[in-house]
């Protein structure tokens, strides 16, 4: 993994597959790390030491002292929940502020958003896509629909009340249709206004941020958030978000060009879950389902809520492989099979009786999905302790080869725990 100069890191399953720690070791050898996509609804969980950091917009790359991180133009920006943050680290003595940049072309998320989401989620019944409810959906609407308000935006702040205040009429005609409760425009306004001198110094053009870095000859890291399956074009639709998340979207929301990029790394648990609604193929009923979602801490770090748990599903990675142009996999999370006497890994679906290798477009199809799993053994044996491949049981090691084979995609690295230092580069 030394040979790469700008290198994406992108989750390829449903999001929640360990990428703040994928990114926090790999911090250590770049000069740049810049967020390109998703926002608040994003939580990136980082252990370091004994500490426990949870990260919901600000680069896993900022635990480390000498990191330039940045919030690139595809990130929808929640000013107060990102100060809040800010303001959470310099508490735990971590001086984050003079090392961050945002992107003057962000778009601001604010609280008529976060009405809107939460407005619609009730509106659909049991129809619900699962969303966190904070605000992303429609932030992403204002911005296709070209009504949305820029960070740069604040930097004129007549410009910037009229803009907002005319946002939040518009919300409140949606929201007072589904009778729900409609905000002040003027404090809305007021409130993002009063974080504009605080937050304009940070304010700059990535993409120029992190070509010089480029040009000088140093390491860039774009960090993704959620998941390749969760993806608006190439996931689940309609249970995905709003966002990009595949590598595509690196380039166009940190302002580069596609061909800056040459290695793609996605990081998938030894296991599949999901948060929310939508198709599962490989769940796990009860109760051995729920014995995997607490021996993996199965919650959700923005939300609480319980995560769905399933086998691996390698049809979804040679999937996520495929659109993402994957060059090599994190495996995350493999010692928490370490007490299973038999582990499933699904390589087919079966479709009324015809087989499927290829992950289907048709939710219809993926609805009647039956997985075709092969067994392999467990190795009942802690992996904590691995620091080389050598180390892992042999039955850990077939399993991860065998998950090389379905794939098609070489293995750079197995995490055995939630600290740093529990990692193995393969």
């Amino acid at each position: 993994m030394n040979d790469y100069r700008c290198l994406v890191v992108v989750g390829a399953q449903w999001g929640d597959e360990g990428k703040g720690k994928i990114v926090d070791v790999l911090a250590a050898e770049a000069s740049v790390i810049a967020r390109y996509q998703g926002g608040a609804n994003a939580g990136h969980t980082v252990h370091v030491g004994g500490d426990e950091f949870i990260l919901h917009q600000i680069p896993s790359g900022i635990l480390h002292a000498d990191k330039r991180c940045l919030l690139g133009n595809g990130v929808v920006l929640d000013v107060d929940q990102f100060f809040d943050e800010l303001d959470a680290l310099h508490a735990r003595g971590i001086d984050a502020e003079p090392r961050l940049g945002i992107s003057g072309r962000a778009h601001l998320l604010l609280e008529y958003h976060k009405r809107l989401d939460q407005a619609s989620e009730k509106a659909r019944g049991t129809e619900k896509i699962g969303t966190t409810g904070r605000g992303i959906g429609p932030a992403y609407e204002d911005k296709v629909a070209r009504v949305g308000v820029r960070v740069a935006d604040l930097q004129n702040a007549d410009r910037a009340r009229e803009l907002i205040v005319r946002a939040t009429q518009r919300a409140n005609e949606r929201l007072a249709a589904v009778g729900a409760e409609t905000l002040d425009p003027a404090q809305v306004a007021d409130g993002v206004l009063s974080r504009r001198e605080r937050l304009l110094p940070l304010v700059l053009d990535t993409g120029h941020v992190i070509m010089d870095a480029y040009r000088r000859g140093e390491r860039v890291l774009l960090e993704g958030a959620q998941g390749a399956m969760l993806d608006v074009d190439h996931g689940t639709y309609p249970f995905v978000t709003s966002s990009t998340t595949t590598a595509a979207g690196a380039a166009t929301g940190s302002g580069i060009g596609p061909t800056v990029i040459d290695r793609v790394l996605g990081v998938v648990k030894a296991y599949t879950t999901r948060v929310g609604s939508g198709p599962l193929p490989t769940e796990i009923p009860p109760p051995l389902g729920d014995r995997l979602r607490e021996l993996g801490g199965e919650y959700g770090a923005t939300t609480g809520r319980p995560r769905r748990c399933g086998w691996f599903d390698a049809v979804v990675v040679r999937y996520a492989a495929q659109v993402n142009g994957l060059t090599g996999l994190a495996i995350t999370k493999l010692d928490v099979l370490d007490t299973f006497d038999e582990i499933n890994i699904c390589t087919a679906y079966a479709v009324d009786d015809v087989g499927h290798d290829t992950f289907p477009y048709d939710l219809t199809l993926l609805d009647r999905a039956t997985p075709v799993y092969e067994t392999l053994p467990g190795w009942k044996t802690s992996t904590a302790n691995a620091r080389s491949y050598d180390d892992l049981p042999q039955a850990a090691r077939d399993y991860l080869e065998r998950i090389h084979e379905l794939t098609g995609v070489s293995i750079d690295f197995v995490s055995v725990g939630t600290k740093r230092d529990q990692i193995i580069a393969v």
